[in-house]
């Protein structure tokens, strides 16, 4: 990430599908998700501020469960809700 330029909608669609696929982990996606969102000097559009917001924090436990609080079936749906808000 080149920290004076804000990341496009492609990169952030990017680490949905790498984390469908299995090439990064919950903990990578979360920490480069949450870098974007704590920093206040970038103007999001509505789809990236969303898209965004779900990656930040796709690493919580599920209590009791020992998985993951957003499941993988619920990660690829939001990646389809994603490429779906992108068509519109």
């Amino acid at each position: 990430m080149d920290a004076r330029r804000q990341s496009s909608l492609d990169e952030v669609e990017e680490r949905f599908v790498a984390l469908a696929e299995g090439r990064l982990t919950r903990d990578e996606v979360d920490r480069w998700a949450a870098r974007w969102v704590a920093d206040d000097g970038h103007d999001w559009d509505d789809t990236s501020w969303w898209a965004l917001s779900l990656l930040h924090g796709i690493d919580l436990p599920a209590p009791e469960s020992g998985g993951y609080l957003h499941d993988d079936e619920q990660v690829r749906a939001w990646l389809a809700e994603l490429r779906k808000r992108r068509a519109m």
